[in-house]
């Protein structure tokens, strides 16, 4: 049922004011992006203004939000109002949830996490030939968009150019092959951004595994880089894997690692993910 006509005014403004301060906003700051004054902006908020359709749809795009959310009435309106509140990352979360819960025959992009050595090539194209899907690694497709090695990239441009391709390289598989599983740089998880544009894209599963079992499997790759000339290494890698595990935790499905055969890490993805298919 639609809000009363008296009561429009307040819904409007209290799901302005919640869309604006869930994405930190200063009344000024989206007064500026709007390109209209901030007495305008209090006015509305405040259930005052008399609003125009001009100015509510400036304001709903400063809001990153279709103007319709702004004013829905009944089960939709509660939504709406529930998810203007929401942060661009819980927006995410609630996107991973919603897929779930109402395509359970169609996990689209399936996207692993975990720091180096969490096995995330090795499995994700054994998974990937297991359900039909292609293998995308992500980090080799931002070097060949660099036309560099990921280090020669960090080296002579940084971490945010990095970051930049990452968003652009993850957007472009997504595009172009919304069914398949990707195999995800490490820290990921640490760029709010880019882990909330995986986490609407995707299902994502957290390879978790002891810091043993990361270095163990580093070193069978023929690399010991990490211990050369690097006494610290380990504790640095426990330290590590303690900061960003409540960042994996956020994944939507986690499968144990340690101590298991890749072929029975396999069968443990396989089956946390049942019911995902070929183009779902």
């Amino acid at each position: 049922m639609p809000a009363a006509r008296d009561d429009l005014p307040h819904q409007v403004g209290h799901r302005l004011r919640a869309r604006r301060q869930a994405l930190g906003l200063t009344v000024r700051g989206l007064a500026d992006a709007a390109d209209i004054s901030p007495r305008y902006v209090t006015q509305a908020e405040q259930g005052q203004a008399n609003l125009s359709l001009l100015k509510l749809q400036a304001l709903a795009t400063a809001l990153d939000l279709p103007l319709a959310a702004f004013v829905s009435g009944g089960p939709r309106g509660a939504v709406d109002g529930l998810l203007a509140e929401r942060t661009p990352a819980e927006l995410a979360e609630v996107a991973a949830w919603l897929r779930q819960r109402f395509q359970p025959g169609g996990c689209r992009l399936i996207a692993l996490l975990g720091v180096r050595g969490a096995g995330k090539s090795s499995v994700g194209r054994r998974l990937a030939a297991r359900l039909k899907r292609p293998f995308v690694e992500l980090d080799a497709e931002i070097a060949r968009r660099a036309e560099l090695s990921l280090a020669e990239l960090f080296a002579l441009h940084g971490e945010a150019y990095y970051r930049r391709l990452e968003s652009e390289a993850l957007d472009a598989v997504v595009q172009a092959s919304p069914d398949a599983v990707v195999a995800t740089g490490g820290s990921i998880v640490t760029h709010p951004e880019n882990f909330a544009r995986l986490r609407a894209a995707a299902t994502t599963v957290w390879l978790r595994a002891r810091p043993e079992d990361h270095w163990d499997r580093v070193i069978q790759q023929g690399d010991r880089r990490p211990m050369r000339d690097h006494p610290h290494a380990m504790a640095e890698l426990r330290a590590l894997l303690a900061a960003r595990a409540p960042l994996y935790q956020q994944a939507d499905l986690t499968v144990d690692t340690a101590g298991v055969s890749l072929a029975a890490v396999i069968e443990g993805v396989s089956a946390a993910l049942a019911g995902c298919r070929a183009g779902g």
